[in-house]
Order: C-alpha cells, then structure tokens, then sequence
C-alpha cells in the first residue's frame, strides 16, 4: 500500500510538534511519539491507560544509530541486530542519555528496534529521531493490526494515522534481554526462538518471570471482551457446545486436528494449519468474535515451537486474569 510523502512529512510534524501518530510495523500499529520528548511520551500513557511503569519501546531506522541510543552494546546484541534488524526484534540494553526515564518505566534500560515497514522506516528518516511506540490501542486490549482498528478504539485521541495496510507479521516483536551473561525471551514474538538460537550459536533462555520490566508481561493482555478459556484441543468441541447450551453466545477457535468435527456454537473461527497465517490472523480473530456479539471464545494453545510460542504467550494473556479498569474488563 502506498503513503503519499506528504502524508509522511505531516505525521514528521506532528511528531516534532509533541503529537501523537499512529504507524504500521510488520507486527502491529504503533502508537509513536518523539522518543525524548518527555511530555508526548507521557500523552502516551495517558491515551493509552497505560501506567507509568510500563516501559515503551524505542523505533529507530537503522542498526547503524543503536550506539546513540544505548550506554553498551554487547556482542550478542551486534549479532541479532546484523542478522535481524529490520525486523520483528527488540534488544533490551543499557539506557543512554537520549532515552528520558519517562519511557522507560524508570528503569536504567531500554528496548530498541528497527521496524520492517517501508512506511514507518520512512517517517523514522523523515523525523530524523526515535519514536516510542506502543500497540495503538487501549491498554491490555486486542493489538491492532489495521489502521481501522486503531480509529474503532483510539478514534480522536490520535493526532495523525498513517495506513500502511495490514499488518504481515500480526504479533508484536520478540524482547531479546542482551544485558546479561545469557541472552533471554522476555517476550516471544514474529523471531522464533529457534532462528535466534541459531545465529547466536546457543541455547536461548525463555525465563517464567523477568528481572526486567518489559511491555506485553501482565497475565491480562491482548484481550478482547469476550472472555477466553483454553482447552486441549480435543476438548475444544465439547467445551464449547456445554457453554452453548448453558446460555453463552460461543466463539470457538477450532484447531486443525479437529477442522471437520461439526460444532455447535455462535461463532467458528477456523485456525490456519501455518503458524504464520495464524500469527498474522489471530488478533483479527478476536477482534471478529467480539463483533460478532461472542461473550466467551474457547480455544487452545498450539504447539510451543516456532511462531506458536509466540501465539501461545498472546493466548495465554488473553485468557489471564481479569479485574475492572478503563477498559472495562481487564487491567493489564
């Protein structure tokens, strides 16, 4: 989908001017603000509902300009960006001066990565600095992945919304931690732990908790209205079909193990047998069953390898834990 440079040098404005803009990525919209401008990073927050503490990450354009963002970049951190950038990663490393604390939740670190869209690549080079972006949506709530999605939930609140089309990877970025002696997943995402593994030459740790605060790690996030309860997948039918008859309008996720078994339900979603087309789709699934008047979604976790780590962490979050908040259901 072609932008208009004019488009671009007005989303750059609006980002000089202490505005906010929503931007494509490869993984989902961001909602951008110039990254050391404390006062636009805090506007940030407050759309969002997002608390302080919750660190954002830092968008620049190129590998090349990580040095002036960062206080140390190990040699670990030089490989993945090599091999990676642009793309679907973000390194946490050791906050340097440009980085205000308000970005970073008050921590001494930062997450930093290159996008992999022709369009957000464009506004980095137009605006000549960092952006802070978070998902364009309400806190905790289902991450967008058209630029309609962010207009149905953010709607005026953003300044300016530059369309890049959908989005081709549809979950967020892997968070690589690099500041210790073993690299680890803080959060999985559009690089497998398998290709990291790879060019590091090493086992990759995915720890349960983190000593790093990093976005995406409340047991509520990426969640829809509907509430979402995980299964085996060779439950998934019977599940949904006892909720039915008990009065809940269901939304089922049906797995390909189980893609001819016929269910009774409100509404059926047909999981994709590639990891990648169920990446890219998944949020627009949830979003779909919420739409369609769902009250519960069943659903069940895929194989944790490749993407479906990725997806099963985004699930899991989905079906977490939940109490009143901004969003109504949830506080992630």
């Amino acid at each position: 989908m072609t932008v208009r440079t004019s488009d671009i040098e007005k989303a750059a404005g609006v980002l000089r001017a202490g505005g906010l803009v929503a931007l494509p990525t490869e993984t989902v919209y961001g909602l951008g603000a110039d990254a050391e401008n404390a006062a636009a990073v805090a506007r940030i927050f407050q759309v969002k509902g997002r608390p302080p503490a919750h660190p954002l990450i830092v968008h620049i354009g190129a590998a090349e300009q990580l040095d002036e963002w960062v206080e140390d970049v190990p040699e670990a951190a030089r490989l993945l960006a090599e091999r990676f950038w642009p793309g679907p990663l973000t390194l946490v490393l050791r906050r340097g001066r440009r980085v205000p604390l308000e970005a970073t939740g008050g921590l001494e670190t930062v997450a930093v990565r290159v996008p992999d869209h022709p369009v957000a690549l464009a506004l980095l080079s137009a605006f000549g600095g960092g952006v802070t972006a978070p998902s364009a949506n309400r806190f905790g709530s289902v991450s967008p992945t058209t630029a309609g999605h962010v207009g149905a939930e953010l709607g005026e609140a953003v300044d300016f919304v530059l369309d890049g089309g959908p989005c081709e990877v549809g979950v967020e970025s892997t968070i690589v931690d690099v500041t210790g002696d073993v690299p680890s997943i803080l959060r999985p995402g559009g690089v497998t732990r398998e290709d990291l593994e790879a060019v590091l030459g090493r086992p990759v740790a995915v720890p349960a908790a983190s000593r790093v605060r990093v976005p995406g790690q409340h047991p509520s996030h990426y969640a829809p209205r509907a509430r979402v309860v995980l299964v085996e997948p060779e439950r998934v039918v019977a599940e949904a079909e006892l909720a039915q008859e008990f009065g809940h309008q269901v939304g089922v996720f049906l797995p390909p193990s189980v893609a001819d078994t016929p269910v009774k339900a409100h509404a059926v979603v047909a999981v994709p047998t590639s990891m990648g087309a169920y990446a890219r789709g998944l949020y627009g699934f949830l979003r779909e069953l919420d739409q369609r008047g769902c009250d519960l979604i069943v659903a069940s976790l895929p194989a944790e390898e490749g993407l479906g780590l990725a997806i099963a962490n985004r699930l899991r979050r989905a079906a977490g834990p939940r109490s009143s908040s901004a969003t109504g259901l949830q506080e992630p």
